[in-house]
């Protein structure tokens, strides 16, 4: 289905692959649950699943469970090798994103070999701790400037490009998220794209969309309930919500008008979905009455005259 919907309606030859994992919280003795990471129910047993979204299309590309307390990119390298397996022949570029979590020497490895170009936040291991200090930075706006060189942790078995941002802690800023070191807090990603260092940038802060889609698919998609106790189970029913949420989102693509292609499904429910009626009783017989209106007559038709249009999936 994806090879087929992600070319309409226009043909594509490039895919954005954003990498993340989401906490869900139980509440039992799930198979595979386990106390792991979990700022919002600290001690409580959870899942960790990798999700990988198509960041043009809002796909849902692929997805992994993963037991609560599992490693920070365990499972990243069989979740790409399903992503890269699942890409259609004719897409000739591939651009990964992902966060600190997937800045580990084996998932790297495993880009360059496919090969896919990527942006990865950089861990601040302590030898890039020590390079921060000594570089040349150059102005980037009023409050940034940037540098890059070339890093190789003594794990790994090369050097690679490595970008970073810093800015001055002034007292008016809030409580920083980010790697602070004496005066400065900072930002760096390892990257092997052809971009300048501003490039780099301002192509990974547009996995910053991920995160609605992420809490959409927690809260409409049902991603947050676990069904069973068994752990393929729950695997399966995750495969379940990811292929819900791409029909969906290939229904937008493709039959609705373009505003209507990032609404959430809430949004889309609201809008498309519930028509104003009342319930009658004309010879104490239930009948509910459907308002009718132009603008709903209109809407109905474009919809149905963009789902003649398309053709059925091949079996």
């Amino acid at each position: 289905m994806l090879e087929r919907f992600i070319h309409l309606p226009d043909h594509r030859s490039r895919l954005i692959l954003d990498l993340d994992s989401t906490v869900v919280t139980v509440y039992g003795r799930q198979e595979g649950a386990a106390v792991g990471y979990n700022p919002r129910y600290r001690g409580k047993r959870s899942y960790d699943p990798l999700l990988c979204l198509e960041a043009n299309s809002s796909f849902l590309w692929d997805v992994e469970l993963r037991r609560g307390d599992a490693g920070t990119w365990a499972g990243s390298v069989e979740l790409l090798a399903c992503c890269f397996h699942s890409s259609p022949s004719d897409i000739r570029e591939v651009r990964v994103r992902a966060d600190a979590g997937f800045g580990y020497g084996p998932v790297l490895d495993m880009l360059e070999a496919h090969p896919a170009q990527y942006a990865v936040v950089a861990r601040m291991t302590p030898s890039l701790k020590y390079a921060l200090g000594g570089l040349r930075y150059a102005r980037l706006n009023p409050r940034w400037e940037i540098a890059e060189f070339d890093h190789r942790p003594s794990d790994w078995s090369q050097a690679r490009r490595c970008i970073v941002a810093r800015k001055l802690i002034e007292e008016a800023d809030p409580e920083p998220t980010l790697f602070t070191l004496e005066r400065y807090a900072y930002r760096a990603w390892h990257t092997n794209l052809p971009l300048t260092p501003a490039g780099v940038w301002q192509f990974y802060d547009g996995r910053a969309e991920m995160e609605p889609r992420i809490r959409e698919l927690r809260e409409d998609f049902a991603l947050r309930k676990i069904p069973t106790r068994a752990f393929a189970a729950n695997a399966l029913y995750l495969e379940v919500v990811r292929l819900a949420y791409n029909l969906v989102t290939a229904f937008q693509r493709t039959c609705l008008r373009e505003e209507w292609q990032s609404m959430t499904l809430s949004k889309l429910r609201h809008r498309l979905l519930w028509l104003p009626g009342e319930l009658t009783r004309p010879q104490n017989r239930p009948i509910l009455r459907l308002a009718i209106s132009p603008f709903t007559q209109e809407r109905a038709d474009q919809i149905l005259h963009r789902i003649h249009r398309l053709k059925p999936l091949d079996s």
